[in-house]
Order: structure tokens, then sequence, then C-alpha cells
């Protein structure tokens, strides 16, 4: 089994497998965990959203900003490797990522009013319609389709890692990046698509998991990974509804 998220691969789930008699992981249990991730991320994100507009609290926010991005990194790699530590580190992971999005949903909502619902309700509406279209066999994890995405997924965080650095250097983005031009609006429905099915690979490794029976800490890894993608489409989303709104 392979996925287009880096945190679900065979060597992960193949080492989780547990004996007769012992509790398994369930799809119902990984539904129930990720709801419990995106409640901890919801609430953190409210706090820092709340922060973020009152007077004076740049440095807070800076502070919290940075810290925020540093922790859930590192808190996503230990979780990888680690998986057994996922019951711990999830939900935490899930916190760093809600103190992060809720200052940057704060920004973009202050520049485009009314954004962050938009957001918000397009990455609900996509996820639900990908998992709608898996339930009923329109979409397929073929071995095809994950190769693809492998490809697509790998070259996107390359370049983003590539602009990153060079941006260090003072070296501007190509505007099509951040731009609301033809080109940029393309790229980022191009990278939202790859996100929304990536949310199809995710399904299919979790079922089939699922079914292999592995240990019940990989309900709150299955979670993670999932919040992974959800929160890699929301940015995507928000990034595509503010190039559509400078265009008005």
């Amino acid at each position: 089994m392979e996925s287009s998220n880096p945190t679900l691969n065979e060597r992960t789930f193949g080492a989780a497998r547990v004996g007769i008699g012992e509790p398994a992981m369930t799809v119902q249990g990984t539904v129930n965990k990720t709801l419990i991730l995106l409640a901890v991320l919801v609430a953190t994100a409210m706090w820092t959203w709340s922060k973020t507009s009152q007077p004076g609290s740049a440095g807070f926010v800076s502070i919290t900003f940075i810290g925020s991005m540093i922790a859930g990194f590192i808190l996503a790699i230990a979780t990888s490797f680690k998986p057994k530590w996922s019951p711990v580190t999830a939900p935490f992971y899930a916190a760093c990522e809600g103190l992060l999005l809720g200052i940057l949903s704060a920004y973009f909502e202050m520049r485009y009013p009314g954004i962050v619902i938009q957001a918000v309700g397009l990455t609900f509406a996509v996820t639900f319609a990908m998992l709608m279209g898996y339930k009923a066999g329109w979409l397929r994890a073929t071995p095809g389709l994950r190769r693809g995405l492998m490809i697509a997924m790998g070259g996107i965080m390359l370049f983003y890692a590539v602009v990153w650095i060079a941006s260090m250097f003072g070296i501007h983005p190509p505007g099509f990046i951040n731009g609301g031009g033809p080109l940029g609006i393309l790229f980022s429905l191009f990278v939202v698509g790859i996100a929304s099915m990536s949310l199809v690979l995710d399904f299919d490794l979790i079922e089939s998991a699922s079914r292999e029976g592995l240990e019940k800490y990989m309900e709150w890894y299955g979670a993670f990974a999932l919040m992974v993608t959800l929160i890699w489409l929301y940015m995507e989303i928000l990034r595509l509804l503010s190039k559509l709104s400078r265009r008005n």
C-alpha cells in the first residue's frame, strides 16, 4: 500500500499489526480521532484569531506564529517516524497548527472579509465530495493515480522549497505564485486538485489498514495523516480565494 500523503506508507502500517484478540484500528475510530483533532485545531485557531485583532498584540502574534510553525513541523516529523507517539503528538500537532492557522486566517480575513468562512466551507465540501466519490466507487486509488500524485506532490514540495530558500537570499518568487492573474489561478487550481485527490488515497489506505487489523494507536496516526492533508487543502483554497478576490 502507498499513499500520496508521506505520513502514510506500507512500512508504517506493516509494523503495527496486532495479534489475535487484541483491540485493533477501525475506520470509525479513526473518524472519531479526526473529529477530536479538528476540535483541538478549531479551539486554538479561535484563540489566536481573537489575539490577532487586539491592539498591541503584534509581538505576541509574531512569537506565536514562529513558535507554532516550528513546533508543528517538529511534531509532524516525530509522529511520522514514531507512529506509536501519535496519541500524544497528534493532539499537540493539531494545537500548533490551530495557532498558526488562526493567525494566518485572521490576516486573510482582514484583507478579504468573508474569505475564511468560504475557505472552510469549500474545504469541507471538497472533502465530503471526495469521500462520497470514493464510497460510491467513482474515485479509485489505482496504482497509476498513486504514482501520478506522488510525482505531482514531490514537484510541488520541491518547488515551494526552492522558492522559500530563494526568498531568504532576497530573490522574489515568480509572480504567478501569489499573483491573481490567469496563470496564478491555474497554478492554485492545480495544487488544490492535487490536495483533493490525495484525500482519496488516504481514505483508501486507512480503510485497507483497518481491514488488516492494526494496533489501536494507528487510529490517532491515521487521523493525524488526514489532518496533514486537510490543513494543506484549506491553505491552498485560502490562497486561491485570495487570488480571485484580487480580480474583483
